[in-house]
């Protein structure tokens, strides 16, 4: 009976083990809980490692050696797949490279409302010489401010933006700002009313109305709650599809990392078409979301996404305003254009 006991026990723990670190096998990868666990590969890592060596000390009783060998060995390999997918994702978010003429810079962050001043946010923005600026969370009245702030700093931009209603609630309303030199842009009408929209909170699609720039989505899907698993699965699915042309870049706050985009992709894309620029250019593991604890223990949910049109030169998650107010880190990717 102690011998059965044992290969059961052994058998849970594997099984516990595969379904955290590799959920697509049994696609569970969102849906709850472990769409929650499985954002913070390195801390699951961490916890795989520690249960190991807890492991080991039950080997040193000669009746439970073989199931904790067993029960260690599992959980070490778990350690090293959750570990090293992070690794290969990449951590390094240092530096971009150089501008060029071509060069499209998009920057993306959650403001958190006005927990972000809109002075902090122009300035960084300019100071990374970004084209693109989405920002969920962020009033068109705060949009409007950082394109004014911008303007004085000598970069001009154009605020659009998408909005829930007026319940005062910052979560609400998604900006997006837009060099003049791309041409001119409209939100489109479905992404204003909400008839074709992520469910809770807004995404704004800007079209291009004149010149031949990207078709540019500020990204904003609802949290995954436990109440709203069924809306945070449709944002990701609509998020996809809106990757369905050849010119578009996708970038904001997703509330999911790249394991819960699988099988969401098309044609070697992570969302429909479109490919995560981090991972692409090394910095695809560094958390995002929450800044009250290291980036390397936090959960990469904010992406910029680009179709096969643009290639990635780099990106970088910022880590120095972890102090500034928001919860997000904001991120920039420079994109080359790959076709005419």
């Amino acid at each position: 009976m102690r011998r059965l006991f044992g290969i059961l026990f052994a058998l849970a723990c594997t099984a516990l083990a595969v379904a955290v670190t590799w959920p697509t096998l049994f696609g569970i990868e969102r849906t709850f809980p472990l769409a929650q666990v499985i954002s913070f590969r390195l801390p699951l890592a961490g916890g795989f490692a520690a249960a190991a060596a807890l492991a080991l000390l039950f080997a040193l009783f000669r009746p439970l050696r073989v199931v904790a060998l067993t029960v260690a060995l599992v959980f070490v390999a778990a350690a090293g797949v959750n570990g090293a997918s992070v690794l290969q994702r990449g951590t390094q978010s240092d530096a971009l490279p150089e501008k060029t003429a071509t060069s499209l810079r998009v920057m993306t962050w959650n403001t958190a409302g006005e927990a972000t001043s809109a002075e902090a946010i122009a300035e960084l923005a300019v100071a990374m010489k970004a084209d693109v600026v989405t920002l969920p969370e962020t009033t068109i009245d705060t949009g409007a401010r950082v394109a004014e702030l911008m303007r004085d700093l000598g970069q001009p931009m154009w605020a659009h933006h998408a909005e829930y209603g007026t319940t005062g609630w910052d979560a609400t309303s998604t900006t997006v700002l837009i060099r003049p030199e791309l041409g001119d842009y409209s939100v489109i009408q479905s992404s204003l009313d909400g008839s074709s929209n992520t469910s809770t909170v807004p995404s704004a699609v800007a079209m291009p109305v004149s010149g031949n720039g990207p078709i540019i989505v500020a990204a904003h899907a609802v949290a995954p709650r436990q109440d709203y698993m069924a809306q945070w699965n449709s944002d990701l699915k609509w998020l996809a599809d809106q990757c369905a042309t050849d010119n578009v870049i996708l970038a904001g706050d997703f509330n999911a990392t790249l394991d819960h985009m699988t099988g969401l992709g098309e044609d070697g894309g992570t969302l429909g078409r479109c490919r995560d620029a981090a991972s692409e250019s090394g910095s695809g593991g560094v958390g995002t979301w929450p800044t009250d604890v290291p980036a390397l223990l936090g959960a990469p949910i904010d992406h910029v996404m680009a179709t096969p049109d643009w290639a990635v030169t780099g990106s970088v998650v910022l880590r120095t305003l972890d102090g500034s107010g928001s919860d997000h880190r904001p991120m920039v990717v420079q994109l080359e254009r790959t076709a005419s």
